[in-house]
């Protein structure tokens, strides 16, 4: 598995567990859960962490750009205005080019405005942005995001922060089939096993946050996840048995005695 690598937009990444920081108790304990997962991307909502004032206390202090991809995102913004904003002064401040694209539809769900988003991607792309859409599970908005120009799309497992683990799978599996860009699951995990298995279904990375924050302990689920991805990957690749109705023994018949 050393070399299943993830590949976005000609960038290569070795983990395919990313994580969030926001929700910690404070920047110490991101930094250990960020390393105890063994991501190598973090995401960070501009518009409520600090990553562009270095006169102040400053999230960048504490997780070196040299050895993690940063991924600026724009949650928080319900209007494509708000989200083409934060996305040009993550770039400005020198962060980055790619951006995690959120547009909210409403404050109770979170759940996407799929207009607005499609709206500010355009605008993105074609000022340079490597745009990856945080979306709703619907395959035809997926497709229609990938054919703008997104190298990869990021659909939900379930509304963010809920922990309900993956609420529809069959759309998952659609939009894995429907696009042949990578599919990151971002949202709605609760535990490991959601996340493997996001894995086993065929995603290509998982984003999670409010699942290792969260969690009672923070340090040991951030190291559960980094497990369970591995597993949800593994098992993959090496491609499940079918599902039976009625029982198959399984030590061989022939020459029984």
């Amino acid at each position: 598995m050393t070399d299943d690598r993830l590949i976005i937009a000609g960038r290569e990444f070795k983990s395919r567990l990313w994580v969030g920081t926001g929700k910690y108790k404070d920047f110490a304990e991101t930094k250990k859960a960020i390393e105890l997962s063994g991501a190598d991307v973090v995401t960070v909502a501009v518009r409520r962490v600090n990553i562009t004032d270095r006169s102040k206390d400053n999230l960048l202090d504490y997780i070196d750009p040299k050895k993690y991809t940063i991924l600026p995102n724009t949650a928080g913004c319900y209007t494509v205005e708000d989200a083409v904003r934060y996305s040009r002064l993550a770039r400005a401040a020198g962060v980055s080019d790619l951006v995690k694209l959120e547009v909210l539809g409403d404050e109770k769900t979170l759940f996407p405005d799929t207009a607005g988003l499609i709206e500010a991607a355009k605008i993105l792309i074609k000022e340079g942005f490597i745009v990856l859409p945080y979306t709703n599970d619907d395959p035809i908005v997926a497709k229609k995001l990938v054919d703008i120009g997104c190298p990869a799309v990021m659909p939900l497992a379930a509304p963010i922060g809920s922990g309900l683990g993956i609420r529809n799978p069959y759309n998952l599996k659609i939009i894995m089939e429907t696009v042949k860009v990578p599919i990151i699951v971002d949202a709605g995990v609760g535990t490991a096993s959601d996340a493997a298995l996001a894995m086993e279904y065929g995603a290509d990375a998982v984003l999670m946050n409010t699942a290792i924050a969260g969690a009672q302990d923070p340090l040991a689920m951030a190291e559960a996840m980094k497990y369970a991805v591995h597993a949800g990957r593994l098992a993959y690749k090496a491609g499940r048995i079918p599902r039976k109705l009625y029982a198959t023994a399984s030590s061989p018949i022939e020459g029984m005695l």
